[in-house]
């Protein structure tokens, strides 16, 4: 099978089974998973996707100092390359479309809880903090035109909601208007293009989207198009004084969620969409179930005692 969150030797298996061919490597601090249709055009598929992920790191990356996101200049305009201004269109289209749910102005929340660099390096324990309940500055205080953004002073931008399933799609593109089939997973979210495999593309669903760190056998769902984005709070934590502390934060408070969900997972258009509608539901609690229905969309919300409630036309989960 083709999974989200599986290792590149049993992807590699899956793909060879179905006469495709498939590569994994590390960018944005996450495991990508490329499989393409067409074996002869792997290293051109490959070298597209990898052009799209150095693309929005040097553009929108807040953990390196020479990005263009870090580079600019709080306070007043900043001319900003039609890269950049895609994915903060992105990311600002979101938090409307979600009244806030998904915002990108709680950079500075993910840093005084010590995400402050790539995920690899922040340390996994440490010092107890005080956790300040401080609602993000709100995504309509920073103002975008075409060809420039304005930031206000005391705002960090975080593009990590959106950013990696924007890239996903994009890549996704690329890559299959040279290798027609194409399936990119950036860290479990998913983008296919292209021709679609008999049947759709077989996605294993697990709670956990770090690769490393599977913990059950999962489900395995079948992927027609678009994309599908898993978020959650059992991968990227870390603790500080014994108390456990995760990446996504409730912008209503500034400070990591707290609801029912240790994962959400969601089919959409887009893997853009569905990493939105994975987010907002996770901070958005037991509402969520109602929120995606009435999206139309179709997920799977799980709870950390390992039950779960699907919307839409998710297929059911089989109960071990």
């Amino acid at each position: 099978m083709t999974a989200t969150q599986t290792r590149g030797d049993q992807q590699a298996t899956a793909a060879r089974d179905r006469g495709m061919s498939s590569a994994a490597w590390r960018a944005l601090g996450t495991s990508v998973q490329l499989v393409v249709g067409d074996p002869e055009q792997l290293p051109a598929a490959r070298a597209a996707v990898a052009r799209v992920l150095d693309e929005v790191d040097r553009a929108a990356s807040r953990f390196r100092d020479d990005s263009e996101l870090r580079r600019l200049s709080p306070g007043r305009w900043n001319p900003i390359s039609p890269v950049l201004h895609r994915y903060l269109s992105a990311a600002l289209a979101a938090a409307q479309d979600t009244d806030g749910l998904v915002d990108p102005t709680v950079g500075n929340a993910l840093v005084d809880l010590g995400y402050d660099r790539t995920f690899r390096l922040v340390t996994e324990d440490g010092p107890a903090i005080t956790v300040a309940m401080r609602p993000a500055p709100g995504w309509q205080s920073v103002l975008l035109e075409p060809d420039r953004v304005l930031v206000p002073e005391g705002i960090l931008l975080d593009l990590g909601a959106t950013a990696k399933g924007l890239a996903a799609d994009i890549a996704a593109e690329q890559a299959a208007a040279v290798a027609g089939s194409v399936l990119v997973s950036l860290g479990g979210d998913i983008a296919v293009a292209g021709d679609c495999p008999p049947g759709g593309w077989p996605i294993l669903i697990t709670d956990n989207a770090d690769p490393d760190l599977i913990a059950d056998g999962g489900q395995v769902i079948l992927l027609p198009e678009g994309g599908l984005a898993t978020s959650g709070t059992s991968a990227r934590r870390w603790q500080r004084g014994g108390q456990l502390i995760h990446h996504l934060i409730d912008p209503r408070s500034g400070t990591p969620t707290s609801g029912p969900w240790q994962t959400a997972s969601v089919a959409a258009y887009s893997c853009l969409d569905a990493n939105i509608a994975s987010t907002a539901a996770v901070v958005l609690g037991n509402d969520a179930a109602s929120w995606l229905r009435q999206r139309s969309l179709s997920a799977i919300l799980t709870r950390a005692d390992g039950s779960w409630i699907t919307t839409g036309g998710w297929p059911p989960r089989e109960t071990s």
